[in-house]
């Protein structure tokens, strides 16, 4: 598996499963048998629902959750079996029940090879319903801990093997080893690609709280109110959909460590909001009225300096304040050289492994690959490997193998008289008028934007703090194509 920066991180486990909290969802041809497993499950100190099909099922799994399924073979519209075959795909963890009036052992042997847990026929004792219930949560509770366990296993391994060479990572990992055993909060600011979730998985995993849940969330992939709903939590019926209450992510991680990545791409109402928790120690559900406590460390991040969002009055000073106890600066990637190298021969190593062929970088290669600047950081450096090794049929990759665009991504550097030294002609950035020199950097930095976010023009916008109606207007002025 591939290290340092880019580490793909193994799925999130959910929350360790706590005894009377178990959550069950039950669904049958039957009404008066469902009404009775569902009234078996509440006794049992678990929370019970009863679903009338399996698209409801379906849906209470992706709304609401489960730790275990109970279903009849013979549901209307969709099949028992049938049912199984889409949970298993979305959800293969929650452990199934199927329920059917066949006591043939052939149909239970059936319905285990399509990963049903277990098969009970009809009728049967509610000793009998309950035990294997039981038996299904155990396992599911001892496949998240062993989930637990090679998370943390794979973390620790990841940081064993961070490829730090610069000077730059290698202050990275000294302040993470430093910070991490505290409960203050920790502001991770880079750009995009540098590896800033890593950074924070390493805080919580080298941390006195590594036992606990790590819940990470994107803040740029909610609207406002949907945001305050995940995070917070909702009581039932407090708006339309909200069928179940339902704890937010401040809950699920307490006694662990919440990262919200891009948090400046939240708005003002949700930051307000967010500062209170941080103040109180608690929250509050959207349409509660009972605060809960709750546990958290809290570990940010974003692509923005967000001094510069305070300054534009586009961030919260208080809450910025609240958040920088800890700051850690992930620098680009062409701000550290040294670990580029490094770095490539690390991803190369793994890919032609899985490639089944060694394969190694020409002396050429290593030249090209020093001397581009890099805008998508680490991730952009892996994924550039990873298409060479599956492209070229070559043992050794030359430059050719890695279609970089220098042109297009290369920064504009200058040395103290303000001469041009990319190598790419001698152009003074001195030369022409003072709009001249603007228009060169600012085609340059438009390039630059475009080329992290992929061509999509709007989130160049975005990152550039401009509208798109403007970066149209200067792309064409500029000469940069439409």
């Amino acid at each position: 598996m591939p290290l340092e920066m880019n580490y793909n991180p193994p799925p999130i486990a959910q929350a360790p499963l706590v005894p009377g909290r178990a959550r069950v969802l039950v669904a049958d041809e039957d009404r008066e048998l469902v009404q009775s497993a569902d009234r078996i499950f509440k006794q049992s100190g678990y929370e019970s629902e009863i679903c009338d099909s399996g698209d409801a099922v379906l849906m209470a799994l992706k709304q609401r959750g489960a730790d275990a399924i109970v279903i009849g073979l013979q549901l209307p519209g969709m099949g028992g079996l049938e049912l199984l075959q889409q949970v298993k795909q979305r959800r293969p963890d929650v452990p199934m029940i199927l329920l059917g009036v066949d006591p043939n052992p052939g149909t239970a042997m059936a319905a285990m090879r399509h990963g049903a847990f277990d098969y009970i026929a009809k009728p049967f004792t509610d000793d009998e319903l309950s035990a294997v219930v039981r038996r299904a949560l155990d396992m599911s509770l001892l496949q998240r801990e062993n989930r637990q366990l090679r998370q943390q296993l794979d973390m620790a391994s990841v940081a064993a093997g961070f490829v730090a060479e610069s000077s730059a990572s290698k202050n990275i990992l000294s302040i993470v080893r430093r910070v991490a055993p505290s409960r203050s909060t920790v502001l991770i600011e880079g750009e995009s690609g540098t590896g800033k979730e890593l950074v924070a998985r390493m805080v919580h995993y080298w941390g006195q709280r590594a036992e606990g849940p790590f819940v990470a969330i994107n803040c740029k992939a909610f609207a406002d109110g949907v945001m305050e709903s995940e995070l917070f939590g909702h009581e039932k019926g407090s708006f339309t959909g909200a069928i179940a209450a339902r704890a937010g992510c401040f809950e699920r991680a307490s006694g662990g460590t919440l990262f919200l990545d891009e948090i400046a791409e939240t708005g003002p109402d949700f930051q307000a909001k967010l500062l209170r928790v941080l103040e109180d120690g608690e929250v509050l559900r959207v349409g509660g009225t009972k605060p809960r406590k709750v546990d958290v460390r809290i570990v940010t991040a974003t692509n923005r300096v967000l001094r510069k969002e305070v300054a534009a009055n586009r961030f919260r000073g208080d809450l910025y304040f609240r958040l920088n106890v800890i700051p850690i600066r992930i620098p680009a990637l062409r701000e550290r050289p040294d670990d580029i190298l490094p770095l490539a021969r690390h991803f190369l190593e793994f890919y032609s492994s899985e490639a089944g062929r060694p394969i190694t970088l020409s002396p050429e290669a290593e030249r090209t690959l020093c001397t581009y600047s890099w805008p998508g950081n680490v991730r952009e450096l892996e994924n550039v490997i990873e298409r060479a090794v599956v492209m070229s049929g070559a043992e050794q990759l030359t430059s050719e193998a890695f279609a970089l665009d220098h042109s297009a991504a290369e920064p504009l550097e200058v040395d103290d008289l303000g001469q041009n030294v990319n190598g790419n002609g001698h152009e003074s950035v001195q030369q022409g008028t003072l709009q001249d020199c603007l228009d060169r950097a600012a085609a340059v930095r438009i390039k630059s934007a475009l080329e992290s976010a992929k061509g999509n023009r709007a989130l160049a916008a975005h990152d550039l703090g401009v509208d798109r109606t403007t970066l149209y207007r200067l792309m064409k002025r500029l000469g940069l194509g439409q």
